[in-house]
Formats: structure tokens, C-alpha cells, sequence
């Protein structure tokens, strides 16, 4: 019973404040898309050999998507219809970029090196026709990719653990990864979280990863980014003001953003769906936690239906948050079989329970809010 009330207690806190709508929105945001974690089921087994070990589902089934992954994805998709005949859709948020293995290894380790994720299809065996399944998703609007960084790991770290030639780090560039690091030289730097930093200054040199970044996710995807989402950990707003400068109009981000200063120091802010920063942008804030390969011991359809009733409720559009390992078969097919299987569960419970439901993208829903009638606080 306590556990109850305080579970009703977590769903409603979550939509307590924000932009309200009477129209009953879901959003599905996907991290990691793009990403390569972990190169295959033999790569695993070498990391496995070489004392390297499995701390998360991410490090052990998590890979760069292929076209079996997208083929499955998209039948699941397309399975169901909204209230205007819409397919359910994905925001991946996504890397146009990733390491660029073969390079490093040539020029014998001496620095990091990336490459386009075009290129990184284009060179593996196995991923034949991946990328086109890309373009079919894109134009299909139901796979509308947006930004998660250039790419998925800390460069001060990587050129650091490079450096000492970290055995870990070693071990993973031999087979392709970039997985199972325990090593943690800075105490405020995760080795995939590419915006924390030590010192503020380092800021700056995150500004031109920005860059950089929506510069190639521009022509790796053929249109110019619009919704920002840091990979696996906590930016600084002053990469918002350059993310501005850049036309990126949505950050997400947590109800509750801690936010580091330099130096160990943070600063916490409440934030919201449909509250602004200094430099004009909305923050979207997901509200619904859906990861159906993770054992949390629970039924992931009925927590994520409780989780969008709430916002419904609130007149809240819910916000699904998800990682592309939960739909990932290229180690164990089991792994995506599950994932997807729940997925499709969750889309026809939601159609059938709200029929009325309309699907969008994050960025779609970003646009919503930022029409000139809803400027004040009205809703539609």
C-alpha cells in the first residue's frame, strides 16, 4: 500500500507542472541511435577475455543498428495508426559521427580520430542496405532523427586514457568498441558522456564538438538538427547559447537538471515541458520511462500506460523515453524479439485505450509549443 501511494505520488509530481494540451500526444524518444558500442557477439566474448566486464544490458547487447534491427523496428511501427492515420514514430536521437578505428590504429594510436556514420555502414560487413533502411524510415516519417552529439564518448577522457595506453581502452580499440571502461582519471567524467568536463573552460573546446557536430549531422541526414539531447550525462547551459547561435530550438533534459559548474560544484533547476532558457529555447522533458529488456521486475506495458495516464491526465503530452539497446538483435536476437514484442504491446494498448491518440515526433511537439497562440500559456 506505501508502495503504492508513493508510486501515484512519482507519476503524478512528473506532470505536475508544464505545457497542457487537451490532445492526447505521444512522443517516443530513442537514444543512441547511430552509436557504435560494441562491434559484435565476438568482439563481446574478446572483451570478456580480456577481463573486461559487463556492467549494463548496454554493454552487453548494445550495437550499432542493422538493417535486421530497423526491418523489425519498422514492421512494429507501422503496425498501428493514430487518429489521423499517422504510424507510430521514433526520435532517435542520434551521432552522425563515430570512431574511426582503422585510422587510429594506422597512425599507431598517437590520437582520436572519427569518421562520418555513412562511412562507418559503408565499411562494415553485415550492415549491407542499413542505411538505406535509414532513408526509408526518414521518408516514411516514422524514423525522424535528432541530435545527441557528434559522438558518444568524453574526447578528454579517450585522449587521456589513450595516452596512458589504458589497457581497457586498448582492448576495446583492437575489437571495434567502446564498452566496459572502468577506468575514471576525472571524478565529474563518464567515459561516454561527451559534455561533462573538470574545468568550465573546458567549454569551449565542447563548443566546436558542437559544431562540428550539427555540421555533419546535416549532411550525414539532409536537414539541420532542431532538438538537442546530451549523450549520458549533465551539459552546461552555455552550450545552449551556441547550440542557439546554431538553430537547435529544443533542449530536452530532465524535471530536475543538476548542473555542474566546474570543479565538483553543481547546481540544480527545475525545468519543464514548455519552459524557456535565457536564449529563447524550449525544454522538452520526458515523462515516461520505458526500457522493456531492463529486469526491473515489473510489467513494462502496464508502467508505461499507468506513466502516459498520468500525463494525460495532467493534460500532458507523454514523452516515452527508451534506448536503442532495448531493440537490438546483432548479439542475441532474443534481446530485440523482446524488446519489440513489448513494444508493439504497449502501441496497440495505446490505441485502443486512447483513440484519440496522436503520434508525433520530439521536435513535431517542440514546434507545437512554440506556435504564437500557445505563447501564453494557452492550450489547444
Amino acid at each position: 500500500m506505501i508502495h503504492r501511494i508513493k508510486d501515484e505520488i512519482w507519476l503524478n509530481s512528473r506532470n505536475a507542472l508544464g505545457w497542457r494540451s487537451p490532445r492526447k500526444i505521444v512522443v517516443i524518444a530513442v537514444d543512441d541511435y547511430g552509436n557504435v558500442r560494441l562491434a559484435s557477439r565476438e568482439a563481446r566474448k574478446a572483451l570478456d577475455e580480456a577481463g573486461l566486464q559487463v556492467r549494463s544490458r548496454l554493454d552487453l547487447y548494445d550495437t550499432l543498428e542493422d538493417a535486421a534491427d530497423l526491418s523489425a523496428l519498422y514492421d512494429v511501427l507501422t503496425s498501428v495508426k493514430d487518429k489521423n492515420g499517422r504510424h507510430a514514430v521514433f526520435t532517435p536521437l542520434a551521432l552522425p559521427m563515430n570512431i574511426d578505428f582503422e585510422k587510429i590504429r594506422a597512425n599507431r594510436y598517437d590520437d582520436f580520430y572519427n569518421e562520418p556514420l555513412t562511412q562507418t555502414f559503408e565499411k562494415l560487413p553485415g550492415y549491407e542496405g542499413t542505411w538505406d533502411l535509414w532513408n526509408q524510415g526518414m521518408e516514411a516519417g516514422i524514423f525522424l532523427p535528432q541530435f545527441h552529439g557528434r559522438e558518444h564518448l568524453n574526447l578528454k577522457m579517450f585522449r587521456h586514457l589513450l595516452r596512458k595506453r589504458d589497457p581497457e581502452l586498448m582492448a576495446n580499440l583492437e575489437h571495434r568498441c567502446y564498452a566496459s571502461i572502468s577506468s575514471r582519471p576525472f571524478p565529474n567524467i563518464n567515459y561516454p558522456a561527451a559534455f561533462q568536463f573538470e574545468a568550465f573552460s573546458e567549454n569551449e573546446s565542447l563548443k566546436e564538438i558542437i559544431r562540428e557536430g550539427l555540421e555533419t549531422f546535416e549532411q550525414v541526414f539532409g536537414y539541420r538538427a532542431t532538438l538537442f539531447n546530451a549523450p549520458a550525462g549533465r551539459e552546461h547551459r552555455v552550450l545552449h547559447e551556441e547550440l542557439a547561435r546554431l538553430g537547435v530550438r529544443y533542449i530536452e533534459s530532465s524535471l530536475l537538471f543538476k548542473e555542474h559548474q566546474g570543479g565538483g560544484k553543481y547546481k540544480t533547476e527545475l525545468r519543464y515541458t514548455g519552459k524557456k532558457n535565457e536564449y529563447g529555447q524550449t525544454f522538452l522533458v520526458r515523462n515516461v520511462v520505458f526500457e522493456p529488456t531492463e529486469d526491473r521486475g515489473l510489467d513494462w506495458v502496464d508502467f508505461a500506460l499507468r506513466q502516459i495516464a498520468a500525463a494525460f491526465r495532467w493534460r500532458r503530452p507523454a514523452q516515452i523515453s527508451s534506448h536503442r539497446v532495448n531493440f537490438c538483435g546483432r548479439i542475441d536476437e532474443k534481446n530485440r524479439e523482446k524488446g519489440l514484442s513489448v513494444l508493439k504491446q504497449l502501441l496497440q494498448r495505446i490505441v485502443k485505450t486512447w483513440p484519440d491518440v496522436e503520434f508525433m515526433a520530439s521536435h513535431e511537439l517542440g514546434d507545437l509549443i512554440a506556435k504564437p497562440e500557445y505563447a501564453n500559456g494557452k492550450t489547444n
